[in-house]
């Protein structure tokens, strides 16, 4: 995978109190593009982390409907992924909740 498509399939951490709470577990949280593959994914996290990747979980989040002033309007949805690394692997630069 060359670099540029890693940058393109990872669009950055999805910093919450659920994806602190994932890391514990040794789970990370990034947003990612709305057409990468499960495969893409491992491959983007492991070239630029140089961790082992153990599974990743893909889902899409909808965009919720909001009302303003000129009336309905909808926010953007996204898909986000949950990369679980393997035994003894741990992201120290990942923000995790601060």
């Amino acid at each position: 995978m060359n670099q540029e498509r890693v940058f393109k399939v990872l669009l950055g951490p999805h910093v919450t109190e659920k994806a602190a709470m994932a890391a514990e577990r040794n789970q990370y949280v990034f947003k990612v593009a709305s057409d990468a593959t499960k495969p893409e994914i491992k491959k983007a996290v492991e070239a630029l982390f140089g961790k082992k990747v153990d599974r990743v979980q893909t889902l899409n989040v909808k965009g919720k409907t909001k009302r303003s002033a000129q009336g309905m309007g909808r926010r953007n949805g996204y898909r986000k992924a949950y990369v679980t690394l393997a035994a003894g692997e741990t992201l120290e630069d990942f923000t995790g909740a601060e």
